[in-house]
């Protein structure tokens, strides 16, 4: 009889807060170049319901997010909020954050000199870039099934963790969907880069229908512009993707 491990435990993340009077007339400045280039941008290339959620969530070009603001209006929409972190965090603690209805974000932002590229994520992505769609019940309970799926999974074998991050990152991140009047950009990645949401649309890159086994089987690379990209023919497809990728795992 093949022996089970024992279930791994996520490490705690420690408290912290957004400073909000941390942020300097140069740092709002940032927020209001990045905000105004992208929603110039993206009627017409991003999902409708990012589009609304930007609307819905309150964001502007006035000011950057102030979480104490952000977080009640989440909790009324879906039951989300944000808690600050220092970085890229671990997947054992990220999806158990996700299983929480938390999502992670950190609170510092690039400066003019960065503001086409960053080695990681800062707020910008993990604010505007995710939050929007957090305000949408569809795809807020999709999240928190795959958080718990993956927490329920990958503390009893830690090994199928990469298939759920390979599941978030090909369509949370980097995901794109055929609305009726035409292709649009759902993913964080693409809808807060500049550069990347024209690439994604462009001729330049492999666009394949969505299929669990595709994402399944290809790895991915965090520090470029991606070279294919899924396309949802619905968004119903992502709780179907994960029914049918928890299905396999208890085969």
């Amino acid at each position: 009889m093949q022996s089970v491990p024992a279930p791994v435990a996520p490490v705690a993340l420690p408290l912290l807060t957004q400073v909000y009077a941390d942020y300097t007339p140069a740092d709002q400045h940032v927020w209001q170049l990045l905000f105004d280039r992208q929603m110039t941008l993206l009627p017409g290339r991003a999902a409708d319901a990012f589009l609304e959620g930007v609307r819905r969530v309150g964001f502007t070009r006035d000011a950057i997010p102030d979480f104490r603001e952000v977080n009640p209006r989440l909790r009324e929409l879906t039951g989300w909020e944000l808690v600050v972190v220092p970085g890229i965090v671990d997947d054992a603690v990220f999806f158990q954050l996700l299983a929480d209805r938390k999502f992670p974000a950190t609170t510092w932002l690039r400066t003019l000199e960065q503001l086409d590229y960053l080695e990681e994520p800062d707020m910008f992505h993990d604010v505007f870039g995710h939050v929007p769609l957090l305000t949408d019940a569809r795809f807020a309970g999709f999240l928190q099934a795959l958080g718990a799926a993956a927490v329920h999974h990958g503390q009893r074998w830690p090994g199928t963790l990469e298939q759920f991050t390979r599941l978030y990152w090909f369509t949370a991140e980097f995901g794109l969907v055929q609305q009726p009047d035409g292709l649009r950009i759902y993913g964080a990645g693409l809808l807060s880069s500049h550069g990347e949401v024209k690439f994604s649309l462009s001729e330049a890159p492999t666009r394949l229908p969505f299929s669990l086994d595709g994402v399944l089987g290809t790895p991915f690379e965090k520090d470029k512009f991606q070279d294919l990209y899924f396309v949802l023919h619905d968004m119903q497809q992502l709780p179907e993707s994960l029914a049918q990728l928890q299905a396999r795992l208890l085969e």
